[in-house]
C-alpha cells in the first residue's frame, strides 16, 4: 500500500510555514490571521540546516507570551532531555507547548521548525510525521474519547536555540517522539526517535495511507533474503512485546550483540541492511542523514541482525533488530488498542554514540 502525504485533520492546516523573501531587500513578512498579527522573520536563506531550526526557532518564540516561553523552554538537564514518551499521556510526560492551545499563527511557526529539522525524502521526515499525526485523530474518531487528537502534540526547546551553544528539540505525542541535539551549529544527535502507528493503514476519501510501511516492507525484505541457515543464526529465542530501549530505558543497551553478523552476508544482502536502516535515518534533515548513513555503512562488518517470531512481520510480537557500533533499530508488531483485530507497530531508532548528543552518562 502506497502511503502519501496529507494535512493533519483537527488542527490547522496551515502546516508549512512561510520562508521565502519577496524580494532581495524584503526581510520580513507581515501575517495577519483571524487570532494574531504578527511579523515572522525570513528564514529562507538560512536553507534546510540547523541555522534554518535556530532561525526559525527564534521567530516562533517571538509570537509567544512570556507564559509561553517559560513552557516552552526548559533547562537542557539530563531529567528533562529523557522526558518522552510514546503513550498518549500528555504533559506529564512531556515537556513544552500542546498544540492545541496555540493560535494558528504559533502552529504555523512550530511546525515549520519541525520540518526544517525533518528529512525531505517521500513519505519519510516531516510527512511522516504529519501522517502519524493524523492517525491520532483516526483514533479519536474510532474510539470516541479524548486520549488521542493530533492536537495532543509538545514542542520544547531544552537550552536556547543557538548555532554556538548546545540545546535539544523535542516534539512529539502518541506514538511519535523526535529528539535532536544541536551543538555549534550541527546535529551531534537525532536519537532517541521513536515512530509508531495505529491504525497501520486507513483509507480517506478513497486514498489509503501507510505510515511506516515502508519500515516494515524494508525490513521484511531483509530477513526475506536469509537463508534458512541464516534465519536459524539470526533468529532470538526471547519473545517481544515491544522494543527494548523504548521510552525510560536510555542507556540499556545490551551489553553483548545477538543474532547474524552482517559481516557474513553476501554484498547484496548488506545492502538490504542499509536500505532496512533508511527509513528511520532518512527521518532527520537529509544532510545529517547522509552523514549517518554513511558511517552506519562503514560498521556494517561490525553490524548484528536479529529477530523474533516470524520474518514476515505480519503479527504479534513479530520483532526485527539491527544493532551496530553506533546503529540501534527496533520494529515490533502488537495487537492493536483501539483495532484490537488489527496490528499496529512500534519502532525506535538509537544511537550508541549519538543519544541525545552523548551529552550524558546513563
Amino acid at each position: 500500500m502506497k502511503k502519501r502525504t496529507i494535512l493533519l485533520i483537527g488542527v490547522p492546516a496551515l502546516l508549512f510555514f512561510a520562508c521565502s523573501k519577496k524580494d532581495s531587500t524584503d526581510t520580513t513578512t507581515t501575517t495577519t490571521t483571524t487570532d494574531t498579527t504578527t511579523t515572522t522573520t525570513d528564514c529562507s536563506s538560512a536553507a534546510n540546516s540547523p541555522a534554518k531550526v535556530v532561525c526559525l526557532a527564534e521567530a516562533f518564540e517571538a509570537l509567544l507570551t512570556s507564559s509561553q516561553l517559560a513552557t516552552l523552554q526548559v533547562d537542557y538537564t539530563q531529567t528533562n532531555a529523557v522526558k518522552w514518551s510514546n503513550l498518549p499521556c500528555g504533559a506529564t510526560c512531556r515537556n513544552g507547548l500542546q498544540m492545541s492551545n496555540l493560535t494558528t499563527a504559533q502552529v504555523t511557526a512550530a511546525l515549520a521548525i519541525v520540518a526544517a529539522a525533518s528529512g525531505t525524502v517521500t513519505d519519510e521526515g516531516y510527512s511522516e510525521i504529519q501522517q502519524i499525526m493524523a492517525a491520532d485523530d483516526v483514533l479519536k474518531a474510532a474510539s470516541g474519547g479524548t486520549s488521542y487528537s493530533s492536537g495532543i502534540y509538545f514542542i520544547a526547546f531544552l537550552g536556547t536555540p543557538s548555532t554556538t551553544g548546545t540545546w535539544q528539540l523535542q516534539f512529539g505525542g502518541h506514538h511519535l517522539a523526535v529528539n535532536i541535539t544541536y551543538k555549534a551549529g550541527e546535529v551531534a544527535g537525532a536519537t532517541p526517535r521513536f515512530e509508531g502507528i495505529e491504525p497501520k493503514s486507513w483509507v480517506t476519501s478513497g486514498t489509503t495511507y501507510a505510515p511506516l510501511a515502508g519500515e516494515q516492507s524494508a525490513m521484511a525484505a531483509m530477513l526475506a533474503s536469509l537463508s534458512s541457515s541464516e534465519l536459524a543464526s539470526a533468529k532470538l529465542s526471547a519473545t517481544f512485546s515491544d522494543v527494548l530501549l523504548g521510552p525510560n530505558e536510555d542507556g540499556q543497551f545490551p551489553a553483548t550483540k545477538q543474532g547474524l553478523a552482517v559481516s557474513s552476508l553476501t554484498s547484496a544482502q548488506q545492502l538490504l541492511v542499509l536500505a532496512a536502516m533508511k527509513p528511520w535515518v532518512e527521518d532527520v534533515d537529509d544532510s545529517t542523514a547522509a552523514t549517518l548513513l554513511a558511517t552506519y555503512k562503514d560498521e556494517l562488518s561490525t553490524t548484528y541482525i536479529a529477530y523474533s517470531g516470524n520474518a514476515t512481520l505480519a503479527t504479534n510480537a513479530d520483532y526485527v533488530r539491527i544493532d551496530g557500533p553506533s546503529v540501534w533499530i527496533e520494529f515490533v508488531c502488537q495487537t492493536g488498542v483501539v483495532y484490537p483485530s488489527q496490528i499496529h507497530y512500534h519502532s525506535i531508532w538509537r544511537d550508541h554514540k549519538r543519544d541525545y548528543g552523548n551529552s550524558f552518562t546513563f
